[in-house]
């Protein structure tokens, strides 16, 4: 009797598997450090809150600090968000592609789009940062005027990290485009 056992599938060799797992572990574990980045978000608005409406006395500095934490903890929680598979994608033909189609699409997409575009988004920022730094930026949005050059280095620093999750994601994608079956399935999120 001859047993029908299936071939067994293909994995990627350990040093593939380890940069792949070494970044997701970075994305996953810097993404819950920055959100954090709700604690002042919540402590501004539920201050501004009371003293608008209890003491009558609206606070000079909860608008900017509400704007930039929700600003940093938008930008730095997407690196997470595209390991989790939570960026914006039109499913109406998506579903219909096998894996190997969604791992040659997203394979070249992240090499001829989205990586290029982190690159050049890090040394564009990384520029406005080092300028905002040397000339004291400060926010104009009202009479506190805080430094803007904390939240001026969230934007490299963010394009560090989508480039970074984006060579994992890319490396997935090749491994689905080569395979047919992709090393992780993202869970369908929906908002």
């Amino acid at each position: 009797m001859t047993s029908a056992s299936s071939p067994p599938k293909a994995m990627p060799s350990r040093g593939y598997l380890a940069v792949i797992r070494t970044i997701d572990k970075f994305t996953e574990w810097t993404g819950y450090v920055f959100i954090l980045f709700m604690i002042p978000l919540i402590f501004a608005n539920v201050i501004e809150v009371f003293a608008r409406y209890v003491l009558r006395e609206p606070t000079i500095w909860a608008l900017d600090v509400t704007t930039m934490s929700y600003a940093a903890l938008f930008m730095l929680g997407s690196a997470l968000a595209l390991l989790k598979g939570a960026h914006v994608r039109t499913d109406m033909l998506w579903e219909a592609f096998s894996d190997r189609t969604k791992g040659m699409i997203d394979s070249l997409a992240f090499v001829l789009f989205f990586l290029p575009t982190m690159i050049v988004l890090f040394f564009i920022s990384i520029d406005d940062f080092f300028y905002s730094l040397s000339i004291d930026e400060r926010s104009s949005s009202g009479a506190w005027t805080p430094i803007l050059w904390p939240l001026r280095g969230v934007i490299p620093l963010t394009a560090f990290m989508l480039f970074l999750q984006g060579i994992s994601e890319l490396m997935k994608s090749l491994w689905a485009w080569r395979t047919g079956e992709f090393l992780t399935k993202h869970e369908k999120i929906e908002v």
